[in-house]
């Protein structure tokens, strides 16, 4: 059936469709799409240049800033982020002849919907990956060469590690590129580039990192972190996750359906390997396995010293993107329109899955604006007390819910705090509102 549709015409649709279900992604949310994270990025963007953190770069929180001049706030501006960057690979893949259907199907896959839609630095990292992906692909066809190739990736290196600091596994995998395949012409240009993008990061270490939070190594760097057992299965279920085309999220309490969803995303995985084994890859394809592998495995030896979150499909997207860019290449060249049947089908799950879990971000944003002006809190800093911020979930809604009003929001475990005027608890606001939430947490 789908070899009679013109390409076009599906492409057409799955481009309207997906760019309608990022917005009902966030609107749809009972706090908008938003996480703990989110708090912290809003919050620099609104005091910039107040610097009151070093725990991720000032590139993402300075283009929430941008847009907030033109009379959006920080949560809508965020929103505005995302989708234009979303929309910014959709154009320049166009334009460019480069990868402009994968691009399309890639971004009507459920996970990374949820990843434009939200307050987050995924998706405004995406468009610059692509770009290093494009330059990187024309440098190796030599249409870009000396000074100029080294400066546009080493720059592109150096954007990235401003919007994430993941991006060292990208400057590792560029000088690995250059390294693996070093008697080609171009590879100096990469590995040049790689080294240039370290020293940068090793530059904003000194300078910013260490100028403003002289703590920050002595709170995240610990050695031994978590045992490779419990590594590996994470690594094993986020892997599962992060390419499973239709459902990104597993069941935290377990079940038998958690089997279906890592099953399906193990049968993916294995399908992907069969694809780029089957054939020998070009080099311009080999630079968008490695630095998708590079990100991996990146991602994951971190976590033996670092503090961060287990490994998903939103920490992923930066890395996996190169890999789903190539493996609905391979798909299409293979099997035709088949790929639109899989993002048709991931589109569906989305709408179902956002459908069920629904809340009323706008109407909840209403509410809780009203009692921020009640109790005259909505311009004034705010401190948001909770005992424990993993496992009380209800408290952290809320916080991430007035944060998308009022971003100039602290959590704090201090008891002592809860008996200012500013600071806010889960009993003071639901005592006075009712919220519109999901159901099914």
């Amino acid at each position: 059936m789908l070899r009679k549709i013109p390409e076009k015409f599906l492409q057409i649709f799955i481009l309207t469709a997906t760019i309608l279900m990022i917005v009902a992604r966030f609107l749809l949310n009972e706090k908008g799409r938003v996480n703990p994270d989110s708090i912290r990025y809003m919050r620099q963007a609104n005091i910039f240049p107040v610097i009151d953190n070093t725990t991720a770069p000032l590139g993402y929180p300075l283009m929430i800033k941008f847009f907030t001049f033109f009379n959006f706030d920080e949560f809508w501006s965020s929103k505005i982020v995302a989708i234009l960057s979303y929309l910014f690979i959709i154009y320049f893949s166009y334009k460019k002849k480069f990868y402009f259907r994968e691009s399309i199907l890639l971004g009507a896959l459920f996970s990374f919907v949820s990843v434009f839609s939200y307050t987050m630095s995924e998706p405004f990292i995406l468009p610059f990956v692509f770009l290093f992906l494009y330059y990187g692909a024309e440098i190796i066809d030599g249409k870009i060469k000396h000074w100029k190739a080294i400066f546009l990736l080493a720059v592109l290196l150096i954007l990235m590690y401003n919007i994430r600091y993941s991006s060292l596994f990208i400057m590792m995998g560029c000088a690995g590129f250059g390294i693996i395949f070093y008697k080609k012409k171009y590879a100096r240009y990469f590995l040049i580039s790689g080294v240039l993008g370290v020293l940068f990061m090793l530059g904003y270490q000194q300078f910013f990192i260490k100028y403003f939070n002289e703590s920050y190594y002595d709170v995240f760097l610990q050695i031994g972190l978590h045992p490779t057992s419990k590594l590996l299965k994470e690594l094993f279920f986020g892997l599962c996750t992060t390419f499973n085309p239709f459902i990104h999220i597993a069941n935290p309490a377990g079940g038998f359906i958690n089997y279906g969803i890592y099953g399906i995303g193990l049968l993916n995985i294995l399908l992907i390997i069969y694809l780029l084994l089957k054939n020998k890859l070009s080099d311009k394809e080999n630079l968008f396995l490695i630095f998708g592998l590079s990100g991996i495995f990146g991602s994951f030896f971190i976590q033996y010293f670092y503090s961060v979150n287990p490994i998903d499909y939103r920490l992923l997207a930066p890395f996996s993107f190169p890999i789903w860019l190539l493996y609905f290449k391979k798909l299409h060249s293979n099997f035709g329109n088949f790929p639109y049947g899989i993002a048709t089908l991931s589109l569906l799950v989305g709408f179902t899955f956002t459908m069920l879990s629904r809340g009323n971000y706008l109407e909840n944003r209403k509410q809780m604006k009203n009692f921020l002006v009640k109790e005259k809190l909505i311009d004034q800093p705010l401190k948001f007390y909770m005992k424990d911020e993993l496992l009380d979930l209800s408290s952290m809604q809320l916080a991430e819910l007035i944060s998308t009003i009022n971003p100039v929001i602290y959590v704090t475990f201090k008891p002592k705090d809860s008996l200012q005027k500013s600071t806010l608890t889960n009993y003071k606001i639901r005592s006075k509102i009712k919220l519109d939430e999901n159901k099914y947490q």
